[in-house]
């Protein structure tokens, strides 16, 4: 019995019993946005994403935008994992992969359709040897979007060969051959899933990558609540979300 998926499977399987040790954090102040840019300047470096470059950070235009959210994910309470989430809406279009591959999305965008948009996803060298649960829980952040924004398509833009990693765990499917993203070396794809038609079978195979009513609010309901659609969905008590004061 053993066979590759069912190995690369228990990962996901785990990821659950380490959600407890988890935090999601909103990173808002500068001095916690400058740690999230050179986290992303360490993992890009290791895996030769990047040249060196004499800041030692990394970022870039959407991180500003008020449709982008930066969070950090905390385990045992050091930091093990970031990902910027960004919101494409009638309100707000522009988002990093409308950017680069405008030429697919570009129809989305006109027809109305809300994307959730994960970019930057790095994570601590030496925490992710030690977790290969890692990416899913810093991924599961991308579902919780989708449910609090009533996401159309969760989108992911990935290295050629993450693809099937992506169609595994979130029934993404490729759009794009893969194109050069500003500021980084290696080639990436578009890919996406249509959430509505997903999100059932999804959190069926992986039910810790359902969230809660409070959860949803409490990492992307900021400010005036510009963005923020009405909220639906279960009330199931998944991980903690701390939303860091600013100063």
């Amino acid at each position: 019995m053993g066979s590759a998926q069912q190995v690369a499977a228990k990962p996901a399987e785990r990821g659950i019993e380490l959600l407890d040790r988890i935090d999601y954090r909103l990173m808002e102040t500068p001095a916690d946005r400058d740690i999230i840019y050179r986290l992303r300047y360490r993992a890009y470096l290791k895996e030769a994403a990047i040249d060196p470059n004499p800041d030692r950070r990394i970022t870039d235009r959407f991180d500003d935008m008020p449709n982008s959210w930066i969070f950090g994910v905390y385990l045992d309470g050091a930091l093990a994992s970031s990902i910027r989430l960004s919101i494409s809406s009638p309100e707000y279009p522009l988002c990093p992969s409308v950017d680069v591959f405008q030429d697919y999305l570009q129809p989305e965008v006109d027809r109305g359709k809300v994307m959730v948009d994960p970019t930057r996803f790095v994570a601590d060298p030496e925490i992710a040897g030690r977790f290969p649960e890692l990416p899913y829980l810093t991924l599961r952040l991308c579902f919780v979007a989708c449910n609090f924004f009533n996401a159309d398509l969760g989108l992911a833009t990935v290295r050629p060969e993450h693809r099937t990693f992506y169609t595994r765990l979130f029934n993404h499917q490729p759009l794009s051959p893969p194109r050069v993203y500003p500021g980084l070396i290696k080639p990436i794809c578009l890919m996406a899933v249509d959430f509505p038609a997903s999100r059932e079978k999804v959190f069926a195979r992986y039910p810790y990558l359902r969230s809660s009513y409070f959860e949803r609010r409490m990492l992307f309901e900021r400010g005036s609540g510009a963005l923020a659609p009405a909220l639906t969905g279960s009330a199931l008590p998944f991980a903690r979300a701390s939303i860091v004061p600013k100063s």
